[in-house]
């Protein structure tokens, strides 16, 4: 049966196992939870049961025996306060320490994921799972827990009790706490469904609420708040009928609950007194019965009013859960990025920074890398069945400048993602110094690729932390000299603190061409041997521009680029310039040879066609 979320509620067993696993790694503390939690309910049970003997010694006028009764109910219920203030504190600590471990497995995981997975989600959808995933879990954890422990073992111990004192009179509660379950089991299952609507929808809200914050300058300046409220209603009214939904289910379990126990208690009271009379059951046993009877509910109804946090958080673990089952990025390559140096005319491995680099197979041989990089009847698509890529065949040899120029969706950017190994090509191979790069391990493949991105992105910390974002141990001079290839000292310098000038949301305080030079200069302090350019200078003003040329070609020298191009004059100095239309390469030559052909290059470069 489908949920109304639309997934099948398959996973509930998957989801507790996982839960109960990351309690089990502090199952200490938990069962020091449950030993204190047991004390508790016990010590309710046993301070009710003793109104037997305290009454029946006040009816038989027995003065000592009801003053160690008195004193003993007292020592009772004093044990079970200190038990439960022990177990409130302890399930506090156990309860960060299994979300502390969850937030850290969930976050080590999300590394792992292939980029597929962050293009097919919303960034506020994401966070939803460490924000009110992670928060439902906590309250449960918090606060239901060792209630639950409590409460049953207070159920079970009050039907002991009620059998032990009565068990004519105790069938009647026992079919009562039948109605009871009946009810709840009933609520529960609606309610849970409900439940896992409303994370989903809230998730859904919280991703479209980012982003329609993040761009809210194009919504103002095309005029869509309209339409954009429009569709916020729509999210928030789906959140508000499954939220009204699981609360109204939930909510009915407490009064449902009270109701059957009333209706129990006075019949129970009614029969009780009628035996009283005849003489069948003595006082006090009678009042004892009578509490226990109207305590009889208190546990479920504990149980119930924590309902709400226990089936919030099903949900809210489920979608954790069901993150961390995503398999991680696959790596099958085994060849690894070393540091290289030559002894007597041979390449061999060293511990120690060379500047050379080679890549080093299982055996143990050397391959110098060089940045040799070609493509092979290359075929991909995003989707499978609708490729991006036909049959792409290019290459660039060492130190080469290759430009690739065309119309949007033409490739120009996919190119770049398959030499990433972000995405791994349908058909066809890619080489790298003569290596397929499926066969080179994932993160030794990307260490030798510097890239600048068209969109930059800058992360909260100083101007220097975000250079050595590139080369996590570059020194200070490491960084200044990187920012100094890209032109970007000069402006460093002029800001309060220069290179410790603190910088947060994504960069905002600075304009969008200093973020540009900043990420230009992370890739200088790399120092790949491959470098991938995509349109790195489009937010760079003309001036600016002519300035950084002769800094990104001090960084280009040496190294084979890849130059993804909107402005034609950025690549005129280009070795090759390749033309892509409709995942084809459709011209390649340099700037004259192009020219000269008079085709698809010639027409943009004269703008007779778009660019874009």
């Amino acid at each position: 049966m489908a949920s109304p979320s639309g997934r099948r509620p398959k996973h509930l067993a998957f989801t507790l196992r996982a839960l109960f696993s990351y309690m089990g790694r502090h199952g200490l503390l938990i069962a020091i939870v449950g030993v204190l939690a047991a004390v508790s309910a016990l010590a309710n049970l046993l301070g009710t049961y003793m109104i037997r003997p305290v009454v029946n010694s006040l009816v038989d006028g027995d003065t000592g025996a009801l003053i160690r009764g008195v004193v003993t109910t007292a020592a009772i219920y004093g044990t079970g306060v200190l038990a439960a203030l022990g177990f409130t504190q302890t399930m506090v600590r156990a309860a960060q320490k299994i979300l502390c471990d969850i937030r850290r497995d969930l976050f080590a995981h999300l590394q792992t994921l292939p980029l597929q997975f962050f293009d097919s989600q919303r960034h506020g959808d994401t966070m939803s799972y460490f924000t009110n995933d992670v928060d439902t879990v906590s309250d449960a954890l918090n606060n239901s827990f060792a209630m639950v422990i409590q409460s049953f073992i207070q159920m079970v111990g009050l039907l002991t009790l009620l059998y032990i004192l009565n068990w004519r009179l105790s069938l009647l509660v026992t079919l009562g706490y039948v109605a009871m379950f009946a009810y709840i089991r009933y609520s529960g299952r609606r309610s849970k469904q409900y439940y896992a609507r409303q994370q989903e929808a809230l998730g859904d809200l919280d991703g479209y609420v980012e982003e329609m914050v993040s761009g809210q300058k194009v919504v103002q300046v095309f005029n869509h708040e309209p339409a954009s409220l429009r569709t916020f209603l729509d999210k928030n009214e789906r959140l508000r009928r499954a939220g009204t939904g699981a609360q109204q289910y939930a909510g009915s379990m407490v009064p449902a609950v009270v109701t059957i126990s009333y209706i129990n208690y006075a019949i129970v009271a009614v029969l009780g007194g009628i035996l009283a009379i005849r003489g069948q059951a003595d006082v006090g046993a009678l009042a004892s019965y009578l509490v226990f009877v109207r305590q009889s509910a208190m546990p479920i109804n504990q149980f119930t009013q924590q309902s709400n946090l226990l089936l919030a958080a099903l949900a809210g673990a489920e979608r954790i859960f069901e993150v961390m089952r995503i398999p991680p990025e696959t790596d099958e390559g085994q060849i690894r990025l070393v540091h290289a140096r030559e002894e007597g005319g041979a390449l061999t491995a060293c511990a120690e920074k060379t500047g050379r680099w080679a890549w080093q197979a299982p055996d143990g041989s050397l391959t110098p890398l060089r940045g040799d990089v070609r493509f092979r009847d290359v075929t991909f698509g995003y989707d499978p069945d609708r490729p991006v890529l036909r049959g792409i065949t290019l290459y660039a040899k060492p130190g080469q400048k290759i430009a690739f120029v065309g119309s949007t969706g033409a490739g120009k950017t996919t190119i770049t993602n398959l030499i990433n190994r972000f995405y791994d090509v349908q058909a066809g191979a890619i080489t790298y110094d003569g290596i397929d790069v499926r066969a080179i391990r994932k993160d030794d493949l990307r260490r030798s690729l510097g890239i600048v991105l068209q969109d930059t992105h800058l992360f909260t910390g100083t101007i220097a932390d975000n250079i050595r974002f590139g080369k996590l141990d570059a020194t200070d001079e490491e960084v200044v000299a990187a920012a100094k290839i890209a032109n970007a000292d000069s402006f460093i310098r002029r800001l309060p603190r220069g290179y410790e000038t603190r910088i947060s949301g994504d960069g905002s305080s600075l304009s969008q061409g200093q973020r540009q030079l900043l990420a230009i200069a992370r890739a200088a302090v790399a120092d790949p041997p491959v470098l991938i350019l995509d349109e790195a200078t489009s937010n760079i003003d003309t001036r600016t521009e002519r300035l950084i040329e002769r800094g990104m070609d001090r960084l280009m020298e040496g190294r084979t680029v890849f130059v993804i191009a909107h402005r034609l004059s950025t690549v005129r100095n280009a070795d090759a310039i390749l033309v892509l239309e409709h995942g084809r390469v459709v011209e390649r030559g340099d700037h004259d040879q192009l020219l000269a052909l008079g085709g698809e290059y010639y027409q943009l470069y004269h703008g007779m066609t778009e660019l874009s």
